[in-house]
């Protein structure tokens, strides 16, 4: 696209935005592949498939990855084409409070922002603790006190912070380098690992192994049932495949945002769901001994690395999943910060004017930004254990992904008649159905022993949300702009991206 032809779009987009109630603030410079590159940083299999990789294996061992990943991305992908289908609509920034807003009222719209901003500062805290975890347990045996990783995700998050701070060139530059990496990294091992591998032992890629208790290192409680087993295994999967609604968060940064964002979405998803289930096949296939690495708990991956690769190469590539751990933490900063500031600019958070502020040096939310990432950091004060917060995380957005998409599924051929240029069709009713069963699934297996702590989390932040609504904001918050709600029945179509 010639520089003339940006200049038309972006014109184009700062016209839909203002027709939404809002001006343009953010730079907007951000391509298709760099609105797609984040939501894969922030999916990003080496972080999720790895740091959580001993939730897979210690349920029914091969079958988690061979059958439950591939089951879960299928419902992952229905939410994100669906959250496509709105983000079309109304392309902006910290789009799912946006969307619920107009789709369901002011009130639908405050509870899902609560919701996806501290789904996604759960997001940040347990990939950075996830990431410093694998880091430390690769330079050796044993894992790190809760005050070593307090320290380190403090020490960590504040990097990324300081990043972000410094504009949305320096971000995009870095999440797209992160695209490439993923990628790259995720083949290296996969190839690395046939070829070195004494043996493959594909079939394990469906059988079933009841690895609970201590033959899988106490990572599920001792049970004879195999199907609970195999639908616990799936928080690998729906952790994992997390965080792609960046995509639509930095709508507002993107370039020809109705059509790109939706595209960034789905193929975020996509190729995530492809490359994971390619990767973490071959590290099955390829293990010595699975009984072994079951019962070493978080330890199995890099048990399976060291027990069949070179050691250089081996440390290698565990350096290269590390980096993106990090980049992936970076990616989330920028779209935890996005959520945070749509969100103030209207009012909703405390402080909203300082957090809603755009730096006139960065074009960044700056306030935002090292909000969030103190918030993230905090959280690990409270629960220093990934897997308590990898669970909450998924449950939190995922329900504020569903939100937008039920309030969708009502308001379709009614309410909600206009839609942007990528459209479903037929497909958006079934597709956001299958959306909302799925999520209330996912909460449940979310909340099972040994993550019973995210019972007490999630009830008392929809509790403690009801009771703030009810005394009083709900008379306070006046919500987006009478346009953006107008948006909702307006003839107007959205300008399509060339």
């Amino acid at each position: 696209m010639s520089q003339a032809e940006d200049e038309d779009v972006i014109a184009a987009d700062e016209r839909t935005l203002r027709s939404l109630g809002y001006k343009q603030e953010l730079r907007r410079g951000m391509g298709a592949f760099s609105n797609f590159a984040i939501s894969l940083s922030i999916i990003c299999i080496l972080a999720g498939g790895v740091t959580s990789f001993h939730q897979g294996l210690s349920s029914v061992g091969g079958a988690a990855f061979g059958l439950g990943w591939p089951l879960v991305c299928l419902f992952s992908l229905a939410v994100a084409a669906t959250m496509g289908q709105v983000a079309s609509s109304f392309p902006t920034a910290g789009g799912l409070y946006h969307w619920a807003s107009i789709l369901g009222g002011k009130g639908w719209g405050w509870a899902t922002a609560w919701l996806n901003l501290l789904g996604m500062v759960a997001a940040l805290a347990a990939i950075n603790l996830g990431a410093l975890r694998f880091t430390l347990d690769s330079l050796g045996p044993g894992r790190a006190s809760a005050t070593v990783a307090i320290v380190g995700v403090f020490a960590i998050t504040a990097s990324q912070a300081l990043v972000n701070h410094l504009g949305i060139r320096l971000t995009t530059r870095l999440t797209d380098f992160s695209g490439y990496w993923i990628v790259g990294i995720a083949l290296l091992l996969t190839a690395s690992l046939l070829v070195f591998a004494p043996s493959l032992h594909p079939e394990r890629l469906v059988s079933f192994t009841n690895y609970s208790g201590a033959r899988g290192g106490d990572v599920w409680p001792a049970t004879d049932s195999i199907a609970l087993l195999f639908v616990l295994s799936f928080l690998l999967a729906a952790y994992t495949i997390t965080g792609f609604d960046a995509s639509a968060n930095t709508a507002e940064e993107t370039v020809g945002a109705a059509m790109r964002v939706p595209r960034g979405i789905i193929q975020a998803v996509a190729v995530s769901g492809v490359a994971g289930w390619v990767m973490l096949c071959a590290v099955v296939a390829a293990i010595p001994d699975l009984d072994r690495a079951a019962a070493l708990g978080p330890g199995a991956f890099t048990f399976a690395v060291g027990a069949v690769l070179p050691r250089p190469l081996a440390y290698f590539i565990l350096a290269g999943i590390a980096l993106a751990q990090y980049l992936c933490g970076l990616a989330a900063v920028t779209s935890a910060s996005r959520i945070a500031y749509a969100f103030a600019r209207d009012g909703g958070l405390p402080a909203s004017n300082a957090l809603g502020r755009v730096s006139d040096r960065y074009r960044t939310p700056t306030m935002a930004i090292w909000t969030v990432a103190c918030a993230a950091a905090l959280a690990t004060v409270y629960t220093p254990i990934y897997e308590t917060m990898a669970a909450v995380a998924a449950i939190l957005l995922y329900i504020s992904y569903v939100l937008p998409t039920a309030l969708g599924l009502v308001a379709y051929g009614h309410r909600w008649t206009t839609m942007g240029p990528w459209d479903l069709g037929a497909w958006y009713r079934p597709l956001a159905a299958i959306s909302v069963v799925g999520c209330l699934a996912l909460i449940a297996i979310g909340m099972h022993p040994p993550n019973e702590k995210s019972i007490w989390i999630v009830g008392g932040v929809l509790l403690l949300m009801a009771i703030i609504w009810h005394a009083g904001v709900k008379d306070r918050f006046a919500g987006p702009p009478e346009a953006l709600a107008a948006h909702a029945t307006s003839p107007r179509a959205l300008s399509p991206a060339p």
